[in-house]
């Protein structure tokens, strides 16, 4: 498969499209991104995704949030993940350290997949009512 990079020179954030916490969180992102550092890509458009040199499992993408480094080398996911775009955006710039702190990043990273796992409960769909396709687990 010959896929064209849509975001060249771009960190991208891969996230659940259909999942209403994803939105919120990539739209807060976005604000915050006023570089333009980042692209974002919907994880259930597997197909569309920008080439890369690191193995990404469809599955794996819809369980937490990878970003898919410049370089398409590197595909930090989950707390990681977070880690990563926090060094990416000035505002966050000041907390960014704290993010490796010993105990942060196991701490960290339970925490996040603990809201991963339930951010189908944790942010209404529209009306109230779910029907995103859940992922498999």
């Amino acid at each position: 498969m010959n896929r064209s990079d849509p975001a060249p020179g771009h960190g991208v954030v891969i996230y659940d499209g259909e999942c209403a916490l994803c939105q919120k969180s990539i739209a807060i992102l976005r604000r915050l991104d006023w570089r333009n550092r980042l692209a974002y890509h919907n994880a259930r458009e597997f197909e569309t995704l920008p080439p890369a040199t690191v193995a990404l499992e469809p599955s794996r993408l819809l369980e937490e949030m990878h970003v898919l480094t410049p370089d398409r080398a590197r595909a930090p996911s989950g707390f990681r993940a977070i880690r990563w775009i926090a060094w990416r955006l000035p505002l966050l710039w000041p907390i960014a350290p704290l993010l490796y702190c010993p105990g942060v990043l196991w701490f960290g990273q339970k925490l996040y997949l603990r809201i991963a796992r339930n951010r189908f409960d944790l942010v209404p769909c529209a009306h109230g009512a779910c029907a995103v396709r859940r992922p498999k687990t």
